[in-house]
């Protein structure tokens, strides 16, 4: 025990001596831990006031050097059909002394990693406008060792490209330069529009209807302009040769007709029948959605509609050849939406309503014949009285309905076998369908009640995903 005691003693002893020969060591950390402690508010206050100066205004803090201008920026790279284009991450360089453009790709993912340097000596710098690309705050570069081939560039922000514009002499794009001429001719569409449009369908009939990417590649902007300025002007228009000449790229001539048809003062479509365009496009079983459209065709100006007609034509017939050129009624829908339909003034409920252009589109390809054929029916009602039919169900209400439905049931339910043969049983077109069914030209999938048949009575039957009479009774 003696023994034990005196080890156990010994021991602490040991630790106490080492503690107090360590004693100076625990005090300076001590004293440089409360300094740090002390100095670390004022200095984080510090910092915040100079990155809130460098935000307000970032060039007056900038680092003096040799640049004129320099900073990050995305380039578009362009990859082999039918993959499109990606956006790729760079800092970017320039001297406007000896007009040398530095690009270092940077990317994220890969850690940081910094890939090799390109240069080139820059020719010119033009601002690309929002209607032929679609992203914002782009400007396109071209090189003296590349020329005719442009490099679409990226700003973070308008702030950013007026500055990238700035340094680099950009100007303006000269794209409405033939818009201005046309409108002031007073005629919305001529005979010159006609006959652009007719030599430009003639020319892709002809050489590039089996073409991978058909009216989705776009064509080099200064090509572009030069070809439209030159069917634009009655004195050259019958001069130019688009199906023989290899002068004139195929996606050079589709990019110059939608430029036309986007340059025009008024959509094909008019602004006036655009909300009455969108309508049957949100709701409606997809005959009724013919109807509403064939309809509403008719009401165009003749000239529209005859335009409208030969365009029409021509993509149903891209869209035979979809094997080939991958151009699909729903492609063709995304491409030309926004060209035939725009609102006349830009909200975000225009936004939203995109995707009901590229498919009332959709319904003109593959519903021509009919459409502009056939005069429609004499007892369709007016489109007015459409908008006014009760509101469409909530779409995350639809969707939850949806996914239910399509879910396989693990236990039979009888409540659910009755209320499916009550909605079968009812006719489909009383009511309008649910926001969700005219996503797709699919017939309406019924929607299933939660209560039991035999507690619902007449005025709360729910006979389809689309019909609100028993939602609209409760509330």
């Amino acid at each position: 025990v003696l023994s034990f005691f005196q080890g156990l003693f010994t021991f602490y002893h040991q630790g106490y001596e080492l503690a107090k020969d360590f004693n100076h060591y625990k005090m300076a950390l001590q004293i440089n831990i409360q300094n740090t402690r002390n100095r670390f508010e004022g200095t984080r206050s510090e910092v915040e006031e100079l990155m809130n100066k460098i935000r307000r205004n970032p060039q007056e803090h900038k680092r003096a050097n040799h640049f004129t201008m320099e900073g990050y920026l995305y380039v578009q790279e362009k990859r082999p059909a039918p993959f499109g284009s990606s956006w790729v991450k760079h800092y970017c360089t320039y001297r406007k002394e000896t007009k040398k453009f530095t690009m270092i790709p940077f990317e994220h993912r890969s850690g940081g990693k910094v890939g090799d340097e390109e240069l080139f000596v820059l020719t010119y710098c033009t601002k690309r406008n929002i209607d032929t690309i679609d992203r914002r705050f782009c400007f396109d570069l071209e090189a003296s060792d590349r020329p005719g081939v442009p490099v679409t560039m990226q700003a973070f922000s308008e702030e950013d490209r007026k500055l990238w514009m700035e340094a680099l002499d950009g100007k303006e794009a000269v794209t409405l330069f033939f818009s201005e001429r046309h409108n002031c001719n007073g005629a919305q569409l001529d005979k010159i529009g006609f006959t652009v449009i007719k030599k430009c369908i003639s020319a892709v009939e002809t050489r590039g209807i089996n073409d991978q990417g058909l009216y989705r590649v776009v064509g080099v902007s200064s090509k572009v302009q030069r070809l439209l300025s030159l069917l634009m002007d009655a004195k050259t228009c019958n001069e130019v040769d688009l199906e023989n000449s290899v002068d004139w790229e195929v996606k050079t001539i589709t990019s110059a007709m939608k430029q036309y048809l986007r340059s025009l003062p008024e959509p094909l479509m008019t602004y006036e029948l655009h909300g009455e365009f969108i309508v049957p496009a949100k709701s409606g079983s997809p005959e009724s959605r013919v109807n509403a459209v064939h309809f509403l065709v008719h009401k165009l100006p003749e000239k529209n509609k005859e335009m409208l007609e030969i365009l029409v034509k021509h993509l149903a017939n891209v869209s035979k050849h979809a094997k080939r050129n991958l151009m699909t009624v729903a492609n063709l829908g995304v491409v030309f939406g926004p060209t035939l339909m725009r609102p006349q003034e830009e909200t975000v409920a225009a936004i939203m309503d995109l995707k009901f252009q590229n498919i009332v589109v959709e319904i003109l390809i593959e519903n021509h014949e009919k459409i502009f054929k056939t005069l429609p029916d004499a007892t369709f009602p007016e489109p007015i009285s459409m908008s006014l039919s009760p509101p469409n169900a909530p779409p995350r209400q639809s969707r939850r309905q949806g996914q239910r439905i399509k879910r396989p049931l693990a236990v039979y339910n009888l409540c659910l076998e009755l209320d499916d043969a009550d909605s079968h049983s009812c006719p489909r077109e009383d009511t309008p369908t649910g926001s969700m069914d005219s996503l797709s030209s699919q017939s309406p999938t019924p929607a299933f009640s939660s209560s039991p048949p035999g507690l619902l009575d007449g005025n709360h039957l729910i006979m389809d995903s689309g019909d609100l009479a028993g939602w609209t009774t409760n509330l």
